[in-house]
């Protein structure tokens, strides 16, 4: 992911372009590197060593909406929308 990708996803869900510590960009961020590895699997299916970092982030993802849900589940569902991680 490029630092401009970056940004834009900072915009998009953020409040302002430097605010990247809401969870709705960590886990937008997290979302948008998550696809990246799926699609580096397709091609390099034995690449065990990224598996297991794309478990850890798929693990941090997980935790941060769990967060997000328990505080304030409208913001919850509309980033689970928005990001269409439920299918």
């Amino acid at each position: 992911m490029t630092k401009e990708e970056k940004l834009e996803i900072v915009k998009q869900f953020g409040k302002t372009e430097k605010d990247s510590g809401k969870p709705e960009v960590q886990v937008a961020i997290l979302t948008k590197r998550i696809n990246e590895l799926t699609e580096h699997f397709n091609v390099h299916k034995k690449d065990h060593h990224s598996r297991r970092g794309l478990m850890m982030m798929v693990g941090k993802r997980r935790r941060l909406l769990d967060y997000l849900a328990k505080k304030d589940i409208e913001r919850y569902r509309s980033i689970i929308k928005e990001l269409n991680i439920r299918k």
